[in-house]
């Protein structure tokens, strides 16, 4: 009789346990250690777990709102099946939102570092929400390099200073649930990790994480994984100060956590344009026009990079104007 029981019960699956930790009610529920973590979304990234669980998983986390063991966790099995040599970066620059209030200025802000010799490797989701202006949109027009290998990104920092990966070139399976959006209706935990994953482990991961709270969790997370980060509330989402408001900065350095406040640059708001026209942006960076709100955007948007790699404000503000006002005197 036991043996006829065992043939006929069908044997749980290996993910459902995951499942069950996020999904047992209010009084049962918990989060995920960090082992858990990295354990479930390692099977999810091998094609270990049934769509539908892909699903749950995602939907119960995004309920629950993730803790920062889990996100830890996730990124830590990211990083494991990342397969590219060492390279040298000094900022992880990712860009997953997309603006649609004002132009992406945080753009002009990386190319001028990397004419300045500051290594960057960028990395973004798609244009996967209507009514946005994505970074991919905008790489050739700034001569951005648009990779698709890790040898293609060698090679652009080696040449340029700066490289643009698509998520899904160097992890498809993220990519694939950043692309259920519009099957959820929602964004899922993946647009959060996205920021995390710093693939080429940067001197600093820079993060905007724009949905109030979240950006003490990130923070937290990169603490843990031993990170030197530097997390803000950006414009739309993106690494991008605005000027018109105090910026609050949640640095991670060797392990302390740090906060600082940026005070507003200007004494008013400024009007956000009619439509986000990036021929503007372009001339702008020429010089054949200007913008008030862009240009302090650009300069404190370099000094936010600045203050990552170890440069007090002060100091970053002042080499961030004198790179602005010069950026025709280099190549």
């Amino acid at each position: 009789m036991t043996d006829l029981l065992s043939v006929m019960t069908p044997a749980e699956h290996p993910f459902a346990p995951y499942i069950r930790i996020l999904g047992k009610g209010k009084r049962g529920a918990r989060d995920l250690t960090r082992d858990e973590a990295r354990e479930a979304l390692g099977m999810l990234l091998d094609g270990r777990a049934e769509d539908v669980q892909l699903g749950a998983f995602l939907m119960l986390l995004r309920h629950k709102e993730e803790s920062p063991a889990e996100l830890a966790g996730f990124t830590e099995a990211v990083r494991a099946r990342i397969t590219c040599a060492p390279l040298a970066v000094d900022l992880d620059w990712p860009t997953y939102a997309g603006k649609k209030r004002h132009l992406p200025w945080y753009l002009l802000a990386a190319r001028l570092l990397a004419r300045r010799g500051v290594r960057i490797f960028m990395h973004g989701g798609g244009a996967h929400t209507a009514g946005r202006l994505y970074s991919e949109q905008l790489l050739a027009a700034l001569q951005i390099p648009d990779c698709r290998d890790w040898a293609g990104v060698a090679q652009a920092l080696d040449q340029q200073g700066i490289a643009f990966m698509p998520l899904g070139a160097w992890m498809p399976a993220l990519q694939r649930m950043i692309d259920l959006r519009n099957t959820f209706g929602l964004r899922s935990p993946v647009h959060s990790l996205a920021r995390l994953l710093n693939p080429l482990a940067a001197r600093c991961s820079l993060q905007s994480i724009f949905h109030p709270g979240y950006q003490a969790v990130h923070r937290e997370a990169s603490r843990l994984l031993g990170d030197h980060a530097l997390v803000i509330k950006g414009d739309g989402g993106e690494i991008e100060v605005n000027p018109d408001v105090p910026t609050l900065l949640y640095g991670c350095t060797a392990g302390e956590a740090w906060d600082e406040t940026w005070p507003a640059l200007s004494e008013r708001r400024h009007v956000k344009p009619e439509r986000l026209d990036p021929e503007h942006l372009l001339a702008v960076w020429r010089g054949d026009a200007q913008d008030a709100y862009g240009e302090l955007a650009v300069q404190a948007t370099l000094a936010l990079a600045l203050r990552g790699l170890g440069i007090e404000r002060e100091a970053a503000f002042v080499r961030a104007t004198e790179w602005w006002a010069a950026r025709h005197d280099q190549p």
